[in-house]
C-alpha cells in the first residue's frame, strides 16, 4: 500500500529565528515545511508546490519598516494555491491591517509577534488541519505546476465506480483554479477536459461535445484582444460567443467582476451564471452546476417535441384551456388531448402546471390569431 505524501506548509519570514520557531511547530504537527525569506522566494515555492497552510510575515525587508510584501504573498497564494490556508504574522499589526488581511486577502487570522504564544499557534494549526481541505489534489505527489495540466496535454477523468456520460470543459489559465474546478466537477460525475488558453479551448469545442463549460474571462492573452476597464485581456469572452452558438450552458468563474462585464456576459453571451472568484463558494458553484445540468436535460426533452406540440405547450403555458387551444389552432379538442398526452410523456410530467413550467425553454409564443 502506497503511503500518502505528507501535507506541506510554507513559512515566509525574513527573520531566520522566526523561520526556525514556526518550522519546528509546523513540523511537530506533521507537516513538511518550506521556508522563504523574500517575496521572490515565496513566489517560487508557491509555484513549485501546493500547501495545506502558510504563515506569512507582513514585512519581508528589515531595512524598510513600511514594507508590506507579505500582502503580495497572500494575494499570490489566493490566486495560485487557493486551497492553502494563510495566516498573517506581523510585528506591525493594526485593526485596519487585520481586517484587510482577512477580508481582502483571504487570511485565516492575523497574529502579532509581540504577543505570540506557542500554545495559541498550535491550536490554530490544529483547527486548520482538522477542517476539510479547500482543495483535495488529484495528484498530490506531483509538483504543483505539473498537476491540473491543460486539455491537450492531459484529459482528467472521473475515477469513481462508474464512468460519467456528461463532459465538461474548463478554461482557466491558473493551475490552482483549474484543479479546484476539476475536483468539484469530478465530484458531480462530469468527465472533465482542462484547457489553459483560448486556442486550446477553441480546438476542443470544435472537435468534442460538451454538456457544460466553465470559463474564466481573462486568459492572459495578447494585447490586441478585448480588455476590461483595468486593461485585463478578456480572451474568454470570445469563447462565450462560441458556447452560446453551440447551446452549451456556460458558467463564468472569473476575477473580472466589473458590473459592465457581468451584464454583458448575461445579455450578449447568454451565460447561465457568473461567479466572481473574489467571493467564490464551493456550495454555490455545485448548486449552479446542478441547476445547469437540470436545465440542459429539460432543454433536450423540449427538442423532442414536434412543431405542433410546441404550439400547444406554449398556449397551455399561457393558461388556455383545451377548448381554447383547439379553437386557436383549428383542431378538435380530442386532438389537443392526444398531443398533450404525448407532451406529458416526452417531458416526463403529469400535470398541466408542470408542463407549463417546462415551456420556459421554448421560443416566444405564437402571435394571436
Amino acid at each position: 500500500m502506497t503511503k500518502s505524501p505528507l501535507a506541506r506548509a510554507l513559512v515566509v519570514d525574513d527573520d531566520r529565528a522566526w523561520q526556525d520557531i514556526l518550522s519546528e511547530l509546523l513540523s511537530d504537527a506533521g507537516l513538511v515545511v518550506d521556508t522563504a525569506a523574500s517575496l521572490e522566494a515565496a513566489a517560487l515555492s508557491i509555484h513549485s508546490h501546493s500547501h495545506r497552510m502558510a504563515v506569512v510575515d507582513l514585512s519581508l525587508r528589515a531595512e524598510d519598516p513600511h514594507n508590506q510584501d507579505g500582502l503580495v504573498v497572500l494575494e499570490t497564494i489566493r490566486r495560485m494555491d487557493p486551497g492553502c490556508v494563510a495566516v498573517l504574522l506581523t510585528g506591525f499589526a493594526t485593526v485596519e491591517l487585520a481586517v484587510s488581511a482577512l477580508k481582502n486577502f483571504g487570511a485565516y487570522t492575523c497574529l502579532q509577534k509581540e504577543i505570540f504564544q506557542r500554545r495559541q499557534f498550535r491550536n490554530i494549526v490544529n483547527q486548520i488541519l482538522a477542517s476539510a481541505p479547500l482543495l483535495q489534489p488529484a495528484s498530490a505527489s506531483l509538483p504543483f505546476e505539473s498537476r491540473g495540466r491543460s486539455g491537450m496535454e492531459q484529459t482528467l477523468e472521473y475515477d469513481g465506480p462508474w464512468r460519467p456520460v456528461d463532459q465538461a470543459l474548463v478554461v482557466e489559465d491558473d493551475a490552482g483554479w483549474r484543479e479546484i474546478l476539476f475536483e468539484l466537477l469530478k465530484d458531480t460525475a462530469y468527465h472533465v477536459r482542462l484547457c489553459a488558453s483560448y486556442g486550446e479551448a477553441l480546438g476542443c469545442l470544435r472537435h468534442e461535445k460538451y454538456r457544460l463549460a466553465v470559463i474564466d474571462l481573462s486568459l492572459g492573452g495578447e494585447s490586441d484582444w478585448p480588455a476590461d476597464a483595468n486593461g485585463r485581456v478578456l480572451e474568454g469572452t470570445q469563447l462565450l460567443d462560441y458556447t452560446r452558438a453551440e447551446g452549451i450552458p456556460t458558467i463564468v468563474v472569473s476575477g473580472v467582476a466589473a458590473p459592465i462585464e457581468i451584464e454583458r456576459a448575461y445579455r450578449e453571451q447568454g451565460v447561465f451564471a457568473f461567479l466572481a472568484k473574489q467571493a467564490f463558494d464551493r456550495h454555490t458553484f455545485l448548486q449552479t452546476v446542478k441547476e445547469a445540468r437540470a436545465a440542459t436535460r429539460a432543454g433536450n426533452k423540449l427538442k423532442t417535441l414536434t412543431g405542433r406540440e410546441e404550439e400547444i405547450l406554449l398556449l397551455l403555458a399561457q393558461g388556455h384551456t383545451n377548448q381554447e387551444i383547439a379553437g386557436r389552432l383549428f383542431i378538435s379538442v380530442n386532438t389537443v388531448k392526444r398531443h398533450l398526452k404525448a407532451i406529458f410523456q416526452k417531458l416526463d410530467v403529469h400535470t398541466r402546471s408542470a408542463a407549463a413550467a417546462k415551456a420556459a425553454g421554448l421560443n416566444s409564443p405564437p402571435e394571436p390569431l
